[in-house]
């Protein structure tokens, strides 16, 4: 499998599934498929990101790098905001930000710190 060629956005189905919505976004397929796949229905770590993309066949870059703004991120990152209520998994793919809880977006969601890992075609 690899990354889709264009977004559906999904919202979160609850409030510790941003990490599920994220790459069900990223790869097309459902919610309820990727917590099969990373295997938890609650907060998704670092290390079961990586290997829901390896198991897709999805190349990323594994070294987490800061943005302060939009033209900071590559073309497809997977980013790691820390926002005012929590860490945070949000999408970012060609331009526009995917974010599960708040939205579609043009710019980054209100977070004090923002890391990214680069998803690589």
């Amino acid at each position: 499998m690899s990354i889709v060629n264009q977004v559906t956005y999904i919202k979160e189905p609850t409030d510790l599934q941003c990490g599920q919505a994220v790459l069900a976004m990223l790869t097309g397929k459902s919610v309820e498929e990727i917590i099969k796949e990373c295997g938890t229905e609650k907060e998704t770590t670092l290390s079961q990101m990586k290997q829901v993309l390896t198991l897709n066949n999805i190349g990323f870059d594994p070294q987490k790098k800061t943005a302060n703004v939009k033209e900071d991120l590559p073309e497809i990152a997977i980013l790691s905001l820390e926002t005012p209520r929590c860490w945070h998994w949000s999408l970012y793919f060609k331009g526009t930000f995917f974010d599960p809880e708040h939205g579609v977006l043009s710019d980054f969601p209100t977070s004090n710190r923002k890391y990214f890992f680069e998803i690589k075609k």
